[in-house]
């Protein structure tokens, strides 16, 4: 594709909504919804099982239509068919981007460089799920003829954040016989506590990297092929406690890992979109390859309603317009993710990376600075705790914060009115958020008037609500594939690439020419700030 982009703000619509937005800046959502009682059932999607209120925004149906025609002059539809084609949309590695791949049935054809990859997705979708079912009947033995209890996924960033979030979200359908937990931080205080409780003989390590040299992952992976022998002596146990989800056959080989034993992936998964790629192994191995290839489904599912649903009934092309009408025009800086459910309490986390990896960009494709703001701040908590949090912030601060609930009909583990105190809350919330409480209603409550500044609740704080009968691996697929794609298509508004992260490399290659000066006796070459914090450190540990 070609990396000539128009910046968003020279596209006639962007104009047009600057204009709007200083028409309807101020309307507050008590009069957009006494103007129109059927606002409330208008303004909402029933997708997938998804029921989608979007009627708590500072809309109007102008504003919707003025955002699908933005959509459109940005090249959304092409920017999507390029994506499904295979094309080589990100630009600035030279590679597809195909993560929707990863969830195509059998007898699809999509292809790359004139390659079908669908038969290579599902030849190592099949070998997850044979060794999934020998480890959790436990057929897969360790060194010393014990069976594998437990699991360690050593990896980071979306090696990490994608496969702990799905695990904790479908830890109700998982086998509790097994042990699954997640290192990733390059602290050895993570490490530590992983595996402090854990039997070397019983415990299998998924080493998932790329490319096998990914510095956090690899120091890790380094702790505990030492933490392994050290309880059972012989190098030769490193292939029945290692696996590597990894494209780097050299380097597993190494490092003592079986290659019969390493679950391959391309270059056209990105990092943060491959927890539906090998990179699920422990989500396939907890919940089993019948409830992943259910997550597949799931995803597969948005994608093709995403791919073919016109713009204005299109779930992730409306949660992606309205994600750019707050932050590009209102000046909004985060967005809240807040699931009323305990299940999810790591998807706000997963989120961060999903969006602010992708979208915290500052240059079109092309290369040219952006002069409007991209790429929001994601945070959140699960309900009710967040409540008795930040929800002050969000309620009377001064701040504008656009908020996603999500919330089940149904709960998975019912016990006494928990679930309708939780779901009351639900309700609540978005609905205090958005009409609040005036000074006259709380005057004719009897408020004392000295209390009446501090009681009144604005109001006009947008949310959307979405409603969904209960959390299954099928619907948690369908909610990773919803923010993937409004992702995507606030990169293809702002004319950005969601695809590739410089932004992390420079961190990484200071790092890297630090190491070296840590052991001491070195000169250092860097800023008088820099310098003295590692002559402090050096001197803390005896070593300049």
């Amino acid at each position: 594709m070609t990396t000539k982009t128009t910046p968003a703000s020279q596209l006639p619509t962007w104009r047009t909504l600057q204009q709007h937005h200083q028409a309807v800046r101020d309307l507050h959502l008590r009069d957009l919804f006494d103007a129109d009682p059927g606002r409330g059932e208008r303004m909402a999607l029933d997708v997938l099982g998804i029921y989608f209120d979007y009627a708590k925004h500072r809309v109007t149906d102008e504003t919707l239509k003025l955002l699908v025609q933005l959509a459109n002059e940005a090249g959304l539809r092409g920017r999507i068919d390029a994506m499904f084609a295979g094309e080589k949309i990100n630009v600035t590695e030279g590679r597809a981007v195909l993560h929707t791949a990863l969830r195509a049935p059998k007898g699809r054809q999509i292809y790359v460089d004139g390659q079908d990859v669908v038969p290579g997705i599902h030849e190592v979708l099949d070998k997850m799920s044979v060794f999934a079912k020998q480890v959790r009947a436990g057929r897969w033995l360790g060194f010393t003829g014990k069976p594998i209890r437990n699991i360690v996924n050593i990896g980071i960033g979306g090696s990490d954040l994608g496969p702990v979030m799905a695990y904790e979200a479908l830890r109700h359908y998982s086998q509790r016989d097994l042990t699954i937990r997640y290192v990733s931080n390059v602290d050895g205080t993570d490490f530590v506590e992983t595996t402090r409780d854990l039997d070397p003989a019983e415990t299998l390590f998924l080493i998932s990297s790329k490319t096998f040299t990914t510095q956090e992952t690899m120091a890790n992976a380094q702790s505990a092929r030492d933490w392994c022998l050290a309880a059972l002596h012989d190098p030769a146990a490193v292939a029945r406690h290692f696996v590597a989800i990894s494209t780097n056959a050299s380097e597993v080989s190494k490092f003592g890992i079986d290659t019969a034993n390493m679950f391959g992936f391309w270059d056209w998964v990105g990092g943060r979109y491959s927890m539906t790629s090998a990179i699920g192994l422990s989500t396939m191995i907890a919940i089993g390859p019948e409830g992943f290839r259910e997550l597949l489904d799931g995803c597969h599912a948005m994608d093709e309603h995403y791919r073919t649903a016109p713009f204005d009934q299109n779930l992730p092309v409306i949660m992606g317009l309205l994600g750019v009408w707050y932050t590009s025009f209102f000046g909004a800086e985060t967005q809240a993710v807040l699931p009323y459910d305990q299940y999810l309490k790591r998807f706000p986390a997963y989120l961060q990376q999903m969006t602010m990896e992708s979208v915290g960009k500052q240059v079109t494709l092309d290369g040219a600075r952006v002069d409007y703001q991209t790429g929001a701040i994601y945070w959140g908590e699960p309900g009710t705790n967040g409540q008795h949090s930040f929800y002050q912030l969000i309620h009377q601060g001064t701040k504008l914060i656009p908020c996603d609930c999500i919330a089940f009909s149904q709960s998975l583990n019912p016990l006494g009115q928990h679930h309708d105190f939780l779901m009351s809350n639900v309700f609540a919330q978005a609905e205090a958020l958005a009409f609040g409480k005036t000074a006259l209603q709380l005057r004719a409550e009897g408020v004392p008037e000295e209390l009446v500044p501090h009681k009144t609740f604005d109001g006009n704080r947008p949310s959307t609500t979405m409603l969904i009968e209960r959390l299954t691996p099928r619907v948690l697929g369908e909610l990773v594939a919803l923010y993937e794609h409004a992702v995507f298509t606030q990169g293809a508004i702002w004319g950005v690439g969601p695809f590739d992260q410089w932004g992390v490399q420079l961190g990484k290659e200071l790092a890297n020419r630090i190491v070296p000066e840590l052991a001491g006796g070195r000169e250092l070459r860097h800023d008088s700030s820099t310098n003295a914090l590692i002559r402090r450190y050096l001197l803390a540990n005896r070593r300049g």
